[in-house]
């Protein structure tokens, strides 16, 4: 049985290691060079790598027995694409969720505007985790208080250049971190605002959470949009019967 799976996140790649020692033909579909990077060293297993349009996931999840839906539990456009392809196409999808943290003691927010409507208010250093993607949301900011953490690849230097942020205020690297790693950043550029998602544990969200209480930071968290799947454990036990 061959399965396509969604995403280049940490979860994602577990989960295709896991199909593949239990026999599955296993592709995995990531939007960037830099998710194909942390799926090296599964041996058999197929990449593509690439957004697609509405068409191309159509065509593609044809090929497949199952998919699985395994991007960010932030990535709501790319989940209802998929989801919308796997329809048309009559192929059963899946949905494999992250489990969200705790998050005591922070400033819920429902999105990156809001997040921004809030700071604008406020004084100080901003570090933003959010991904370049939310960057715009920012736009009327101080560029000089904003401090954005983002991947170290050419699109989220461009998104951040277009901001005009100072490029001494670009903070290109790959995470997740431990708490010490985010101290230090928050220490290092005087932040007084972190502004973040909750990542789970396989995004780091804990360590961030922990190292903004420990420096006094506050934390602006924009809600996870709703989301509904299957844990790990659950995923696996549902791909044991796709082979009886």
């Amino acid at each position: 049985m061959n399965v396509l799976v969604f995403g280049g996140t940490t979860e994602g790649r577990l989960l295709a290691g896991e199909l593949l020692n239990r026999g599955f033909e296993v592709t995995v579909s990531v939007a960037t060079p830099l998710g194909a990077e942390e799926l090296s060293g599964l041996p058999g297993l197929e990449l593509w790598v690439g957004r697609k349009d509405a068409c191309e996931l159509e065509r593609a999840v044809k090929l497949f027995d199952r998919c699985i839906d395994a991007t960010h539990p932030y990535a709501v456009l790319a989940s209802g694409n998929i989801r919308t392809a796997c329809q048309r196409a009559e192929v059963p999808l899946f949905r494999l969720s992250r489990p969200e943290s705790l998050k005591e003691g922070v400033i819920e927010v429902s999105s990156c505007a809001q997040a921004a409507e809030f700071l604008e208010k406020e004084e100080g250093n901003i570090l933003l985790t959010t991904g370049s993607k939310e960057l715009a949301a920012f736009a009327g900011i101080s560029r000089e208080r904003i401090y954005a953490r983002v991947l170290p690849c050419r699109e989220s230097l461009e998104v951040c250049e277009a901001l005009g942020l100072p490029h001494r205020n670009i903070l290109a690297l790959q995470g997740p971190f431990g708490q010490k790693m985010n101290e230090a950043m928050m220490e290092q550029y005087h932040i007084r605002w972190l502004v973040t998602k909750d990542g789970g544990a396989a995004g780091g969200f804990p360590q961030k959470l922990a190292a903004a209480q420990a420096m006094g930071v506050p934390v602006v968290l924009v809600k996870r949009p709703e989301d509904s799947g299957m844990t790990m454990e659950e995923l696996l036990k549902e791909a044991e019967r796709w082979q009886k």
